[in-house]
This record gives C-alpha cells, sequence and structure tokens, in this order.
C-alpha cells in the first residue's frame, strides 16, 4: 500500500493533481477541500489510500491520515465504493461523519449526492462505533487572528471558477459578514460555496 506521498505539485485539477514523486507524475484523486491545499510548482504532502481493481490503480489523496482512515473505514459498508467515500469526505469533515453516524442524523448523511435515505440508515447501522467517537468540542476552532476568506477565493479559481463568480460565492456563504474566516474554517466555506455554485450551475 502506498501510504503517502510527497513531492511537487504539477498540476491541480477540479478532482484531482499531480505530484511528481521520484520523477514520476503521479495522478491523485482527491476532495476540494484537498486540493484547495495545494499549489503548483510548491512541495505537496498527502495520506494516500490505493484502490486496486482488475482494471485500474486509483491513488485517493487526503490532507491527514484520519481523513484517510475514514475513507477506508466508510468502504466496509455495503454499497459504498471509493467515489461515493469520496464524495462523503467533501461534504463532510471526518469528524462531521463520526457525528452524523454517531447521532444517527440520517438528513445529514443524505446531503451526498448518491446516498438515499436507505443508504443513509445501512451506513449508520453497519458503521456503528467503527469511526470512533466525535470531537466532544464540536470542533469549533479558535479565535481567527487572520482572514482566509482569499484563500477560499483563490481555491475556487484553481478550480476553475471565474475570480468574480469565486467571489460571490463566498460572499454569498458568508451572508456578507465582515467576521474574519479562520485557518480552521477555510475547508467548510470552500464546500459551501462549491455547493453554491453547483446549484447556480444546475
Amino acid at each position: 500500500m502506498i501510504a503517502s506521498v510527497h513531492g511537487t505539485v504539477l498540476a491541480v485539477r477540479l478532482d484531482s493533481a499531480v505530484l511528481e514523486v521520484g520523477g514520476v507524475g503521479l495522478l491523485v484523486q482527491a476532495t476540494p477541500a484537498t486540493l484547495a491545499g495545494l499549489r503548483v510548482g510548491q512541495p505537496g504532502r498527502l495520506s494516500t489510500s490505493l484502490v486496486v481493481r482488475e482494471d485500474a490503480l486509483t491513488l485517493f489523496g487526503f490532507a491527514d491520515d484520519d481523513e484517510r482512515d475514514v475513507f477506508e473505514t466508510v468502504q466496509t459498508v455495503s454499497g459504498v465504493g471509493p467515489r461515493l467515500a469520496l464524495a462523503m469526505l467533501a461534504v463532510h469533515t471526518p469528524d462531521g461523519l463520526r457525528r452524523a453516524v454517531a447521532q444517527e442524523d440520517i438528513a445529514a448523511l443524505m446531503r451526498v449526492p448518491g446516498i438515499g435515505r436507505k443508504g443513509a440508515q445501512r451506513i449508520v447501522l453497519e458503521l456503528g462505533e467503527r469511526l470512533g467517537a466525535p470531537d466532544p468540542t464540536g470542533g469549533t476552532p479558535a479565535a481567527p487572528s487572520a482572514d482566509h476568506r482569499e484563500q477560499v477565493v483563490e481555491a475556487l479559481v484553481g478550480l476553475g471558477w471565474p475570480l468574480r463568480a469565486a467571489q460571490d460565492a463566498v460572499a454569498s456563504v458568508l451572508d456578507g459578514s465582515a467576521v474574519p474566516v479562520g485557518a480552521g474554517e477555510v475547508p467548510g466555506v470552500l464546500r459551501a460555496a462549491l455547493r453554491t455554485l453547483g446549484s447556480a450551475r444546475a
């Protein structure tokens, strides 16, 4: 198993990135939030999970080991493959998934494209406590010392959205608030902005 990759980022796409490792360009599938942390031409490190199929070897990348472990654990549920597992992490943080399963929050799980009510109920039933307990603090980030909203805009532009559309989506998510976006809030704001842009495109 390839547990992690570390190398120069050659490209960042809508759903993947290419990292040069030892002279070889590795294509890694990842969530928008993970891809937002990569910069072309800069070093990048991802925890990874290699999925082997008869006709393909697919490498999935994650911001940290915890996200990778959750990705692998949710695939133990019948009917959940790597693509759906990645979609779950695109909508929810690892701790968000833990909380949804622990609280049997079917509605939260159904926000993931491809998961209906029966699928959400099966996930809750089959996962049980295997994801571990959610953070008792609720994962609330500390008070931010800087505003990282421009980082979200840059990430959206890097994923192919026009600058103006990216700025409008972030403004819509924040509802005009002037409260700074903390570093720990960037993935959540990015996910919400992507949902806003996706709805507008539909």
